[in-house]
């Protein structure tokens, strides 16, 4: 790994105290709803997903970090130093990259190396989003997961649309979940030791992830990264239940009809957006890696 120039950026506390408070609201248009949902004790089918599944805190989604080789200067900065990460600086206040452990220095290895392939990989778009369907394919309406709202389609029927149609799903994450009945019916049986072998760029699940991996990262990434995933999953994860098999028109979501070639044509559009736009995020974590991984 090369050695990469870190002489830091430099900024004014006005400057960067402006950056962590615009970043605290436009977080806060995504974290307010979801905890105030929580206090009421009202589950979200569509959205609790990002908070629950992830398991990265609200609060911790609302902290700004700067990421590396930025300075912060002003007293204030020297509130950061309550984390390890931080050291002060005759520049300022900053993220102390050879603070990274090796275990952690391990996993960043092996993300780099799953983002560059994934990257790399040509993505697929044929799936049509039935990986939701496959997850509750001959269940019992007890043992669906968000079995508080109806589906679209009776039991027999719903087996019929998912057993007419080729299931092809690449994400294990995903695949984990189909009910066992449903898992011989996909194309490949994806295992957590084959992502490397079978993550791909046209995944609604692995585009998702990519706030995960921004997650993973923190805080040694920059918090408008993290937030620029998050607002990635959050919009992949609404067209993921609009083409599942639950009718969530009375939260707004229109069912995207993946059963009909309308449908899976609007679905594959989506998909080809969202790969556009994760493009250039998977782009953002390789180099973060590829920083984190760098000789000081």
């Amino acid at each position: 790994m090369p050695t990469i120039d870190c002489a830091p950026t430099i900024l004014a506390e006005a400057d960067w105290l402006e950056r962590r408070r615009a970043h605290e609201k436009r977080v806060r248009g995504w974290t307010d709803p979801h905890q105030e949902r929580a206090m009421r004790g009202e589950k979200h089918p569509v959205y609790d997903f990002l908070f629950n599944y992830y398991a990265f805190r609200a609060a911790w989604l609302r902290r700004w970090h700067p990421g590396p080789d930025v300075a912060l200067a002003g007293d204030s900065a020297r509130e950061y130093l309550r984390w390890s990460e931080y050291q002060e600086t005759a520049e300022g206040v900053r993220l102390n990259v050879g603070s990274l452990k090796p275990r952690r220095r391990e996993f960043v290895s092996w993300l780099r190396d799953l983002i560059q392939i994934t990257n790399e990989r040509p993505a697929f778009f044929g799936c049509f989003g039935m990986h939701e369907w496959a997850m509750v394919y001959r269940q019992t309406a007890d043992e669906v997961r968000h079995n508080d709202w109806p589906m679209r389609f009776p039991p027999e029927e719903l087996a019929r649309i998912v057993e007419a149609t080729s299931l092809c799903c690449t994400h294990y994450d995903a695949f984990r979940f189909f009910t066992k009945p449903a898992q011989p019916l996909n194309k490949s049986q994806p295992t957590r030791d084959g992502l490397h072998e079978n993550e791909q760029r046209g995944c609604l699940h692995a585009n998702m992830d990519l706030y995960k991996w921004a997650t993973k990262l923190a805080p040694f990434g920059s918090s408008e990264l993290t937030a620029d995933c998050f607002e990635l999953a959050r919009d992949i994860r609404e067209v993921d239940m609009r083409a599942s098999p639950y009718d969530l028109r009375a939260l707004g979501f229109e069912p995207i009809t993946v059963e009909t070639e309308s449908g899976r044509t609007e679905y594959e559009q989506h998909q080809r957006n969202f790969a556009a736009r994760g493009q250039s995020l998977w782009s953002r974590l390789l180099e973060l890696c590829d920083r984190l991984l760098a000789t000081d």
